[in-house]
């Protein structure tokens, strides 16, 4: 809250909250009542809340009604202005986006950021997202990602080249008209084998989760892909002449410390890091080759 003197008024609380990517179930019974609670809610597509309202029997405002305001791309700026004036003067705004949470890739992080810098109170309403969603059913490491949106127009192949050293698991967006190219770029980029996942309409009655290799996916996108649609992409493995041999030691020895037996403790260091086994097998066995002796 803002401080002040005697008479001093306390500012509005910007709420984000996030809203079902597919299944209405998925609704949590916090959002609904934020929705019949509102007196400000500003929605990335006024039409498509009032559709979800009505679908979940939930009347925005409630008795006294709420002004809806949209609030997408075009008019972020515009209506964030717009939007503060609210919260300064006490109103509470609530802030969703069609599907999702807002800004992650959608709008809301412009205004979080002002309302940081002013003091004023933000908190958020957890929902599903499609990036942690895409993420879990991919079949790929989750330990650690990173979230990259969607991959831009222009200079994609730069863009891609960057990334191909990333080996965090790196999940990004894609529209239907654009996931095949997309596709193919990073089976170039990051190689034809590297391991991904397309999971289209999640949460919805056609999902659909197809995972292998860039090259492999990009021939099935060539087909055609429907849907709203999420690409989770391993990240990039570690380079055998990065890996050193204190590394591959302590690697070996924590699989030991698990109960593995030091032979598949080799093999599986091997195949993760894609140094010959024979090199851990010397390594572990305190055996140094002519040539490494040199």
């Amino acid at each position: 809250m803002v401080e002040g003197g005697a008479g001093a008024r306390e500012t509005g609380t910007l709420t984000l909250a996030g809203v079902p990517i597919g299944n209405l179930e998925d609704a949590p019974p916090r959002l609904l009542r934020a929705l019949e609670g509102a007196r400000v809610i500003a929605a990335e597509d006024t039409r498509r809340l009032r559709q979800f309202a009505s679908r979940a029997n939930v009347r925005l405002g409630g008795a006294e009604g709420a002004r809806v305001v949209s609030y997408y791309d075009a008019n972020e700026s515009r209506r964030t202005d717009e939007l503060l004036t609210d919260l300064r003067g006490g109103r509470d705004v609530l802030v969703v986006t069609d599907a999702g949470m807002p800004g992650v890739s959608d709008p809301g992080y412009r205004l979080a950021a002002a309302c940081g810098e002013e003091g004023i109170p933000v908190t958020a309403i957890p929902g599903p997202s499609a990036v942690t969603t895409a993420l879990v059913v991919s079949g790929l490491p989750t330990d650690r990602f990173c979230f990259e949106g969607f991959p831009p127009r222009k200079g994609l192949s730069g863009y891609l080249a960057d990334l191909a050293a990333e080996r965090r698991t790196m999940v990004f967006f894609e529209s239907p008209h654009r996931v095949a190219a997309t596709l193919r770029a990073m089976a170039v980029a990051f190689g034809a084998d590297r391991r991904a996942a397309v999971c289209r309409e999640l949460t919805k009655t056609y999902e659909e989760v197809r995972r292998g290799g860039l090259g492999e996916l990009a021939e099935w996108a060539a087909e055609g892909v429907r849907g709203e649609i999420s690409v989770v992409v391993e990240g990039a493995r570690q380079r055998p002449e990065e890996t050193g041999d204190a590394d591959l030691l302590a690697a070996v020895s924590e699989l030991e410390e698990e109960g593995v037996r030091r032979k598949e403790a080799i093999v599986r260091v091997a195949k993760g890091t894609g140094v010959p086994k024979r090199r851990i097998y010397d390594l572990v066995h305190g055996i140094v080759s002519a040539d490494r002796a040199g």
